[in-house]
C-alpha cells in the first residue's frame, strides 16, 4: 500500500519535471519565423532605422529567421544592440510565437556640436555625446569652436559627469537648456561660438549683430539685460545698427556701432 503511495507522489512530480523540458526542447527546436522591430520616436529622430538594425544583427550572427530558436543568442543580440550609443536602451526578446522582438528607445538630442578641429556630433538631453553618421539633422542650436571631445565622452560618459573635467561642454549644455527652456531665446538664438579663450558668442536668427556673452557665469541674467535691451532700445536704434552686443560686464551693455 505504501508502495503504491509512493508511485502516486512520483507521477505528479515526473510530470512537473519532464513536461516543461519537452515543451522547452520543443520550443527550442522551432525555426524564428520573423523579426520585429520597434523603435520609440521614429517619425521624430533617425539616429538608428530597421534596416540599420537587421543588418547589424545579420552581419553579426548570420539570417536569424528559420533558425531555430535554441541557437539564437538573444541576449549577445541585445547586449550587441546596445553598444550604439544613439540609443538609450534596447531589448531583445523571444515570443510564445517565434518571433525574435527588438524594442529601442533612441536618445533625445538637444544640440549638435561641430568642434573647429573637426567632427560633428550631438548632444542629448543626459549629456550623453553621439557622433553624427548618416544624413540626419534636427533642428538644433549648433556649438562651434574651442570644444574639445574627449575619449571619455565619445565611450559614453556624459558631460555632466564629474570624472569630466575642465569641459565648456557642460557649461555649454546648461546654457542651451536654459535657451531650449525660453520661447523668446530658442527662436532668437542660432548658434553658439567658443572662442579660444572659452568666451561665448551668440549668433541670432534676427539682427546683423554678434551678442557677445563673454563667460557663462550669470547667463541668465546677461540674457534677462539683453532682452530688456532688444525690447526698449533696438525698436528705436535699429536691429542693424550695431555689429556687436557686448554683456560681458556685469550690468553693463556696450555695444559696437556698425
Amino acid at each position: 500500500m505504501k508502495k503504491f503511495f509512493k508511485i502516486l507522489l512520483i507521477i505528479p512530480l515526473l510530470y512537473i519535471v519532464i513536461i516543461p523540458l519537452y515543451f522547452t526542447g520543443s520550443s527550442n527546436a522551432k525555426a524564428i519565423g520573423d523579426i520585429e522591430v520597434v523603435i520609440k520616436d521614429s517619425s521624430d529622430y533617425h539616429f538608428v532605422t530597421e534596416k540599420y538594425l537587421l543588418n547589424l544583427i545579420n552581419n553579426s550572427y548570420g539570417r536569424v529567421v528559420g533558425k531555430p530558436a535554441g541557437e539564437i543568442a538573444v541576449a549577445d543580440i541585445e547586449n550587441r544592440i546596445n553598444v550604439l550609443h544613439e540609443l538609450r536602451i534596447a531589448e531583445v526578446y523571444l515570443t510564445i510565437d517565434r518571433t525574435l522582438k527588438i524594442y529601442v528607445d533612441q536618445r533625445d538630442p538637444v544640440m549638435r556640436v561641430m568642434p573647429e578641429d573637426g567632427g560633428d556630433f550631438f548632444v542629448d538631453e543626459e549629456g550623453v555625446i553621439v557622433r553624427k553618421r548618416n544624413l540626419y539633422n534636427p533642428r538644433l542650436h549648433i556649438v562651434g569652436g574651442n570644444i574639445n571631445i574627449t575619449s571619455a565622452m565619445l565611450n559614453g560618459v556624459s558631460v555632466l559627469d564629474t570624472s569630466i573635467k575642465n569641459t565648456i561642454l557642460r557649461d555649454i549644455y546648461y546654457l542651451v537648456g536654459y535657451i531650449i527652456e525660453d520661447d523668446f531665446w530658442s527662436a532668437q538664438i542660432d548658434q553658439i561660438f567658443v572662442d579660444r579663450d572659452d568666451e561665448i558668442d551668440l549668433i541670432p536668427r534676427v539682427g546683423n549683430h554678434i551678442i557677445h556673452l563673454g563667460s557663462v557665469e550669470n547667463f541668465e541674467e546677461k540674457l534677462r539685460n539683453l532682452e530688456a535691451f532688444y525690447d526698449k532700445v533696438l525698436p528705436e536704434a535699429g536691429w542693424n545698427k550695431y555689429s556687436q552686443i557686448n554683456l560681458e560686464f556685469r550690468d553693463q551693455i556696450v555695444c559696437r556701432r556698425r
